[in-house]
Parts: C-alpha cells; structure tokens; sequence
C-alpha cells in the first residue's frame, strides 16, 4: 500500500488579493475559528450551518457566490472541512476557470487546498480521487496514478476511482492495466461509457 502522504509536492503558493496577488508558502496549520472538521463524521448541524450559508448548490455549480466572490465561499468551507471533497473539487474548476493558481477570494493555491486535506485526513480515499482528477487534467499522469491507487488502497470498490485509473492508464499508454481498470469501473456499474469508447477506438477493447 502506499504511504498517504508519498505524492504530496514539497511546497505551494497561494495568491492574494484582488488586484496584484502575493504569493505565500502554502499554510498546513489547519486551526481554524469554527473547526476543522472531518467532513465525512461531522455532525449535520455543522454541515447544515456551513453549507446553508458558503456552499449552496449555486456555489458548487460556480454559478454566484453567497458572501462575495464564490472563491471566498469555497475557501471558508475548506477551512472548515479541509477534506469536503465537492467543495475540493469545485475548487478546482473555478481555479481552472479563472486560469489562476488560486481563485479570487481564495486563501490558498488549488495544490495547497490538497495538502491541507492531506495533511488532515491522509486516510480519505475521496481526497486522494479528487486530487488525482486534478492532476489527471494537468496531464501530470505518474503523479494522479499514484493518488489514484492511494484511492484505490483506502477503496478498491469505488467505481470512480477505477474508472479514472482506468483513464490514466489510457494517457499513458498501458492499455492493459486501462483494460482491466475499466472493466472493474463498469462490474461496479460506472455508467459512463467514455473510457470503454476510447479503448474501442485505440483497438484495444476486450468484452
């Protein structure tokens, strides 16, 4: 099995500010005014009081934020939950979509937000999933197949999690392990059939 922590990077930058942002090291002391809590046990009175107010469905959709910027949002759940994996994973998005290492309003750069999860609960195969789709879109493959087995170790029978595997090994070119990957992801009723289509069309699909 994986160590948790083996593929966390040495340091990251967050950005600050509106106008011109200041990069400062990434902050793993995860003491926060209200938390931090697991998300996965907390009580749903602290979800509801954290979620009602900074990630409403709007938020998650990136639509508008509830306080302000939705980076702002996002970053207030996360120090709450700091492994909250839809909050991790809209995130991202808006990090993609702004094109910045940090979205506006956030404290923290997107691969420190993954450290602090790390750092607070190495043991959520959910984190280490998101963390590998992360890497997945930055075509950093070595590096979201090694948190993609972190996942896999913690929760073999995630059909997300062989699923994404299953494309990480596509990228990278081992079809076979992309074979077997896929055909666990759909025995566990994954029901997407875009990674099946890809081995299709590489000629490399076996029933």
């Amino acid at each position: 099995m994986l160590r948790m922590r083996e593929c966390l990077a040495a340091a990251c930058c967050a950005l600050l500010g509106a106008a011109a942002a200041a990069e400062e090291a990434c902050n793993l002391d995860l003491h926060n005014a209200y938390g931090p809590f697991d998300y996965r046990t907390a009580d749903p009175s602290q979800k509801v009081l954290v979620e009602s107010h900074h990630f409403t469905p709007k938020v998650e959709s990136l639509l508008e934020g509830e306080s302000g910027a939705l980076g702002a949002d996002i970053d207030y759940t996360l120090r709450v939950f700091p492994n909250h994996a839809r909050a991790l994973m809209a995130m991202s998005k808006l990090a993609r979509r702004e094109g910045r290492t940090a979205p506006a309003g956030s404290h923290y750069a997107m691969e420190c937000w993954f450290q602090r999860a790390l750092e607070f609960k190495p043991e959520d195969s959910q984190v280490h999933l998101v963390y590998g789709i992360d890497l997945l879109k930055d075509h950093r493959l070595k590096d979201a197949i090694a948190q993609l087995q972190a996942a896999e170790a913690l929760n073999a029978d995630d059909a997300n999690v062989q699923y994404n595997l299953g494309l990480a090994y596509f990228d990278q070119g081992d079809f076979d392990q992309s074979l077997a990957h896929a055909h666990r992801a759909y025995a566990l009723g994954f029901p997407l059939p875009g990674l099946r289509d890809k081995l299709k069309r590489a000629g490399k699909w076996q029933p």
